[in-house]
């Protein structure tokens, strides 16, 4: 497995090794002591998510505030989408600043997304699989979100703004400058 840092130092790329021949691939997609080993302290994945939309879906920017923050490993098993990371803790020096990378059941790039981030990605193929793994369970008295054409984020989705299907919740989410941000650099893991 091979781990890179992003420009959000705390958000990472984890490119699992693929080993084919003409019968197909074998992929160890998740191990948790690499991940551990590279990280620096511990992990504690304890559900695993699953979604398919098909294009022009967008999902997010969605998180949750603490005690129920969560750290999410997510991957795409069939087709591509763009996955974006918004560092939404206050005192951070990237606050305010997203990452946004393309991952795809070709390319089979991850991306580690820690507690104090917003997320979401957009569907670019006709359909995807989205899986994810998160550190804590899902409480809607928490669930918060930020809108996912905010001005001052100024994410490029790579999908013009009529091509894309949203939920009635994602149109309704506050712009960044109203959103509950992190006040510290939360635990990633307590």
């Amino acid at each position: 497995m091979k781990f890179t840092r992003t420009e959000i130092p705390d958000v990472i790329v984890c490119e699992p090794q693929v080993f084919g021949d003409e019968r197909g691939y074998f992929s160890e997609i998740f191990r948790q002591d690499a991940l551990e080993t590279f990280l620096g302290f511990k992990t504690n994945f304890c559900q695993d998510n699953e979604s398919k939309s098909s294009y022009g879906v967008l999902r997010g920017l969605h998180y949750q505030l603490a005690p129920y923050a969560q750290t999410k490993l997510v991957r795409v098993i069939e087709g591509v989408v763009l996955d974006v990371a918004v560092d939404i803790r206050r005192g951070s020096p990237t606050f305010g600043q997203h990452v946004a990378v393309e991952i795809s059941s070709e390319n089979k790039k991850q991306l580690f997304v820690p507690r104090g981030f917003a997320h979401g990605f957009v569907v670019l193929s006709e359909t995807a699989t989205f899986a994810y793994k998160v550190d804590n369970y899902y409480n809607p008295e928490f669930d918060r979100g930020i809108a996912f054409d905010d001005r001052t984020l100024d994410i490029k989705w790579k999908l013009p703004v009529e091509k894309m299907q949203l939920s009635e919740k994602d149109l309704k989410q506050v712009s960044f400058l109203e959103a509950a941000y992190f006040e510290e650099t939360p635990h990633l893991y307590e």
